[in-house]
């Protein structure tokens, strides 16, 4: 990606051409194929010329048309806690694994879409309050400590 490739020509029919390569009909499919799997990781399956945030802002796309941008924004915190924290939740919190945890957090709040912001910061505080058991790595989006702190309700 780093000639610029990713940005030249209809980024979303290539996204979508390469995801029907792979024999899915969206994003939305393919991600969920790969659960906990970093953006970063799908992007480079897709292709060289495909960045991250396209991906990422096709699947909020996907979200919205079909609401469920909840689920989505769960998604989004599983795969960077996946990508920062790839052993689990740590059991201590020294400087290295407070960067760990602030990095993801950090992050999942900056892909957060507005509309969820509030929701995000709630639940941001819930995990720093009380965090998950040591070890704990949510395997997708519908992990049920992520259901109850971002629980569905769109319509």
């Amino acid at each position: 990606m780093s000639d610029g490739a990713a940005w030249q020509g209809n980024i979303k029919a290539r996204l979508y051409e390469r995801v029907r390569e792979r024999g899915f009909d969206s994003l939305t499919a393919f991600a969920d194929a790969r659960p906990a799997v970093p953006l970063f990781a799908l992007a480079d399956e897709l292709g060289n010329d495909v960045a991250a945030v396209q991906l990422l802002s096709g699947l909020l796309y996907e979200a919205e048309q079909h609401k469920r941008v909840t689920r989505f924004v769960r998604d989004v915190l599983v795969r960077l806690l996946s990508q920062s924290l790839p052993n689990g939740w740590p059991a201590v919190m020294d400087d290295s694994n407070v960067f760990k945890v602030a990095k993801a957090l950090g992050s999942w709040s900056a892909y957060t879409p507005e509309t969820h912001q509030e929701r995000g910061k709630l639940a941001r505080a819930a995990l720093r309050a009380n965090p998950p058991p040591a070890g704990w790595r949510p395997l997708g989006p519908d992990d049920e400590l992520l259901r109850r702190l971002l629980p569905d309700d769109e319509a």
